[in-house]
This record gives C-alpha cells, structure tokens and sequence, in this order.
C-alpha cells in the first residue's frame, strides 16, 4: 500500500523520539493512503511554520497484517472502540504512551472531530450523541507506526519512483472525470483506494512499466467488477 505523510519538510530518516504525545493513537510516525489529506496536512503545517509544504511517499508492507512480530490494532470504521481508543490516548492528563501496540490502522480525529473531544471531555456531548454524529462524517485514514521495530514495515519511495507515478496518477484522474462525469475529488477517491493504484504505487509490482493508457484499462476493469 503507499501512503502518504504531509509535513514542511520532506522525511529521510523517522526519529519516534519527535513523536507528539497525546495523538489520536498515541505517540508515533502517522501516514495516510489518502493523498489528498496528506497534502492538506503539509499545507496546514507548512503555514504554521512559515515552511514549504511536502509530502513523503511510502510503501507500507501490508505483510505486517500477517507477522506475529507485530502487535497490531485495526478499526475500519468509526465506531465506540475506535471512540474509546482515542479518548484514552488524547486525555491530558499524562503523555505517557498508553498502550503497547506497534502499528495502528483507523479513521482520524479531524479537527470537527477533535473540537467535539473537547466538549466530550467538558461533560457538553454524551458518548451516544458523538457516535451517531459520526455516522455521517467522511472517510478519513491513518497508520500509525509507535515503535522503531514496526518501522522495518515501512519504506520511503524513490524521488524519481514516485515523481512519475504523480504523473501516470494525474492522467487517470483527469481520465475519470471525463468519463465518469465526476469531479476531480471523486475520480481521486476512486482512483487512489483503487486495487490498481496500490499495484502502481509497489515498484515491486512492475505495472509502473506499462503505458498510462494500459493502466487506465486495468483501472475501468476494476471499477466495471466493483459495480456487478
């Protein structure tokens, strides 16, 4: 899977000791699949700072969901142990990292979603209320990577790699909206959680090789069996 980490500087080594406390997951090194949140992350960052927005580029080794070395926890949705996990490791009251996991899959605690933490933790909100008002928020994502060990799961992509697979990536989308008559966040949506994406962004895969055109046919096959 590639996956994204938006910051005011591009990444070269991961030092965990930087980490923040108090994270949705704890303290730890966070990416996303979705590039498109990762690049509103770095302009965020990048503006606080006066910096330069950047986004690094990874493959995440999906085989660490089947290595007992790692201890890992994964919510595909938002739901109340998701809720629980995050209420755990953003209560103030101590930065001490709260569990003992390695990596950590899930939706994120955007800054919506934050500010009604906050009014959770100020008695405002009941848990009930939370949990249903998340039934309609976007889909959001992040790994979250908490020991140096879990590390070894995650490689950065090649400058001139991932430069091209930009450019395959923005003629396929530019594709979808024609096609599909959607917008440019919609084709990206369906583009970049595409079966075909993750084969093109895994250098090991080889179908970087082919011509954009062949992969756009891969693509359309994929979304013409994900409708049957």
């Amino acid at each position: 899977m590639q996956v994204f980490h938006g910051s005011y500087t591009e990444i070269f080594d991961i030092d965990l000791a930087k980490s923040q406390p108090n994270k949705d997951f704890g303290k730890g090194f966070y990416v996303t699949k979705f590039r498109n949140h990762a690049e509103t992350w770095a302009t965020n960052v990048a503006r606080r700072y006066h910096k330069t927005p950047f986004v690094t580029e990874f493959i995440f080794y999906e085989r660490a969901y089947e290595d007992d070395r790692y201890k890992l926890l994964r919510f595909s949705d938002y739901c109340e142990a998701w809720f629980d996990f995050i209420i755990l490791n953003r209560n103030p009251e101590t930065t001490a990292q709260k569990h003992d996991y390695d990596i950590i899959e899930g939706p994120i605690a955007d800054d919506k979603i934050q500010n009604r933490i906050t009014d959770f933790f100020d008695g405002l909100i009941t848990k009930a209320d939370f949990l249903n008002e998340l039934k309609y928020h976007e889909e959001t994502h992040q790994l979250c990577f908490c020991t140096v060990n879990s590390l070894q799961m995650l490689k950065k992509i090649d400058t001139k790699y991932s430069s091209y697979v930009v450019r395959i990536s923005e003629q396929i989308i530019e594709n979808l909206i024609s096609d599909l008559s959607i917008d440019e966040s919609a084709a990206a949506d369906i583009f970049y959680t595409s079966n075909t994406y993750a084969q093109l962004s895994d250098p090991t895969t080889g179908i970087y090789k082919n011509d954009w055109t062949e992969i756009y046919k891969i693509l359309k096959k994929e979304i013409s069996l994900k409708m049957r």
